[in-house]
C-alpha cells in the first residue's frame, strides 16, 4: 500500500498527510486538559512544544483531519497487541458534538477496507467515555470484551467490512 493515499474527501472534512501548519493543532490536542481525559490525562504545554516535531503525525497510518483548511483533528490506524489494526482519533474540544470524528472515522474505514479487503479494525476505549462509546456504535463496531487496564475499565470493540 502506498503512503501516503490521495486525501480523502468527506462531505466536510478533508483526511490528509500533516503538514508543518498543524504544528499548532497538534500541540493543542496533547496539552488539552479536556482531550486527556481518557487518554491518561495532558502534558505541560511546553513539554508538548518541545516534544512535537516540525512534521507532526507524519506517519504511516495517520491523517489529519481538516476542516475548512485547518486541523481539527487525527485520525490513527496503528498494529494492536494482537496483530490486528487499531483506530484512533482524537479532536479538538470545539469540534466536539458536531458530527466531524463520525465522518472522519467512516471515510478512513472505508479507505481501509479498500486496501486491506477483508481486514478487520479494533477499536479501544475506556468505558467511562460515553461519547467514544456512541461513536463507535455508530461505526458499527461490536464489543469483544470489557476489561482493566491504567486504572479504568476498558472497551474492546472490532469492525468487519464484510458486515
Amino acid at each position: 500500500m502506498t503512503w501516503p493515499p490521495t486525501p480523502i474527501v468527506t462531505e466536510r472534512l478533508v483526511l490528509r498527510q500533516s503538514e508543518a501548519r498543524d504544528r499548532a493543532a497538534y500541540v493543542e490536542l496533547f496539552a488539552s486538559p479536556e482531550v486527556g481525559t481518557y487518554i491518561g490525562g495532558s502534558q505541560p504545554r511546553a513539554d508538548v512544544e518541545r516534544a512535537v516535531s516540525e512534521l507532526p503525525g507524519r506517519r504511516f497510518g495517520s491523517f489529519v483531519a481538516e476542516l475548512d483548511g485547518a486541523m481539527i483533528g487525527m485520525i490513527t490506524f496503528d498494529g494492536g497487541d494482537a496483530g490486528e489494526t487499531e483506530i484512533g482519533y482524537l479532536f479538538l474540544p470545539s469540534a466536539w458534538g458536531q458530527g466531524y470524528a463520525t465522518e472522519a472515522c467512516v471515510g478512513a474505514l472505508a479507505w481501509f477496507a479498500s486496501t486491506r479487503p477483508g481486514e478487520s479494525v479494533a477499536l479501544r476505549t475506556q468505558t467511562a467515555n460515553t461519547a467514544s462509546l456512541r461513536l463507535a456504535a455508530k461505526l458499527g463496531f461490536t464489543e469483544v470484551k470489557r476489561y482493566v487496564e491504567y486504572g479504568a475499565e476498558q472497551w474492546l470493540g472490532v469492525w468487519s467490512p464484510d458486515r
